[in-house]
């Protein structure tokens, strides 16, 4: 009963804001995917399971076997929803255009900000291809286990689109230079081009945010859980340059972020509802590549690729942290979430055996340095002062270092928690910082 009160809800504000904005369209749209993800999950998951698509919870008594690559299922509703909204983003232009394939008459009582603008539908479709393409290359993972060396790089394979888009409609490659390093190089230029640098750049940003998604998880809910509160704060941003008078292209560009943003929350707070402890679901890599692409299209597309860097600073840092692990520096276990202790229910650090395999000599000393900085947990012989294991490097077994076992819930939380404290301290300090080095910022100028 609640489902069909939403859904007419839903339609009830898409036909309302078809003439007055496209955000009110946006959460309409929110709320039909919302709705159709919560519907199908159920539905859809024995058959999952038929066809091996399933996991074991190695964080449960009994590890039961649940669906995997349920995170499908968002995504594809997400694409479908994004689809049907086309008419109604551009509706207040698809009323006053002629059509016939003039594609530049149009009515004579419109003006010239009425035209179609054909830009911002060759953004928007070039955004729906890029997330297509990463959708296939999450699948592909989920079904033949591909190798990381294979599918590092793929993303920045289906930004091609969106690099292209943004090289023929906006193009700028410049970065701001700060006044005191202008004034410590003797220089009267504000800005330097750095051309295809830029764009090498651009592609890293596409390759990077799929995968730290992906890197971080392990807990119940952390990947939905990550996602949903990077899409809270990319919202909180793009509301501030909304709603403090922005115009021009900058304003632009992030209605264009919101459009995209606020569909996504719909679809990935159904997803979470499901994934959630103790999970009903696993969303599968499909859903870590989607969401990731989704804050990589807006950071291009809008503009701000340099700010969504900053909102992915936890992402950034377990990246880093992990590093020596992923590049074989330290031994890496296949698994490297919690252990789970089934008498108290609590999630415990996972460890590297480090006497089978001896980790590399460079980091011996870099192993003790962190553990005196409680960056990492040793066991030490006390008679031979030799490191027999440690806790494996990820942000959860950290987070388990600092303060103490817990649950698997109050992890995943304590992490969340965590992402948004610095999200939003990133729009803070963004805007801030920005106005003292550069001298001004797209909200406010310091004189």
């Amino acid at each position: 009963m609640l489902s069909y009160f939403l859904l007419l809800f839903a339609i009830a504000i898409i036909v309302y804001f078809k003439d007055v904005s496209p955000i009110g369209s946006a959460v309409g749209f929110s709320v039909i995917g919302y709705v159709a993800v919560d519907v199908l999950i159920p539905q859809v998951g024995d058959s999952f399971i038929k066809i091996g698509l399933f996991g074991k919870d190695m964080s449960k008594p009994g590890r039961p076997v649940i669906p995997e690559t349920i995170g499908s299922v968002s995504a594809t509703v997400y694409l479908f929803i994004m689809f049907f909204s086309i008419p109604f983003m551009f509706y207040k232009y698809l009323v006053i255009t002629s059509g016939g394939g003039n594609r530049d008459l149009v009515s004579q009582e419109s003006t010239e900000e009425q035209l179609f603008p054909h830009s911002k539908l060759s953004e928007f479709l070039s955004a729906l291809l890029c997330l297509e393409s990463t959708i296939l290359l999450g699948a592909a993972d989920d079904l033949f286990d591909l190798r990381w060396r294979h599918k590092f790089f793929l993303p920045a394979i289906a930004a091609i689109p969106l690099l292209v888009v943004y090289y023929v409609d906006f193009s700028v490659t410049h970065v701001l230079i700060p006044k005191f390093v202008q004034e410590l190089i003797g220089t009267s230029k504000t800005s330097i081009d750095l051309g295809a640098f830029y764009y090498c750049y651009m592609a890293s940003v596409a390759i990077f945010c799929p995968n730290s998604i992906n890197i971080l998880a392990g807990v119940n809910g952390l990947e939905v859980g990550q996602s949903i509160v990077l899409g809270l704060i990319f919202m909180i941003n793009d509301v501030l340059y909304l709603t403090m008078g922005v115009n021009g292209h900058a304003r632009e560009s992030h209605l264009f972020s919101l459009l995209l943003i606020v569909p996504f929350l719909g679809v990935s707070l159904a997803l979470f509802k499901w994934n959630r402890w103790p999970a009903k679901v696993f969303v599968g890599d499909t859903y870590c590549y989607f969401a990731g692409m989704v804050f990589a299209v807006v950071g291009i597309l809008g503009h701000f690729s340099k700010t969504t860097l900053l909102f992915f600073l936890p992402q950034i840092f377990n990246f880093i942290y992990s590093a020596p692990q992923i590049f074989g520096l330290v031994p890496c276990p296949r698994h490297r979430l919690p252990k789970f202790n089934e008498s108290d229910w609590l999630m415990y650090t996972s460890r590297a055996d480090l006497i089978k395999e001896k980790p590399k000599p460079v980091m011996q000393p870099i192993l003790r340095l962190l553990h005196k900085l409680r960056l990492i947990d040793l066991n030490i012989d006390p008679k031979t002062n030799t490191i027999l294991d440690c806790s494996n490097m990820t942000l959860i077994n950290l987070m388990i270092v600092w303060f103490g076992p817990m649950r698997e819930d109050k992890l995943c939380y304590s992490i969340l928690a965590l992402q948004f404290i610095i999200g939003i301290s990133a729009i803070c300090l963004r805007h801030l910082i920005g106005s003292l080095l550069f001298g001004n910022d797209n909200l406010w100028n310091i004189v």
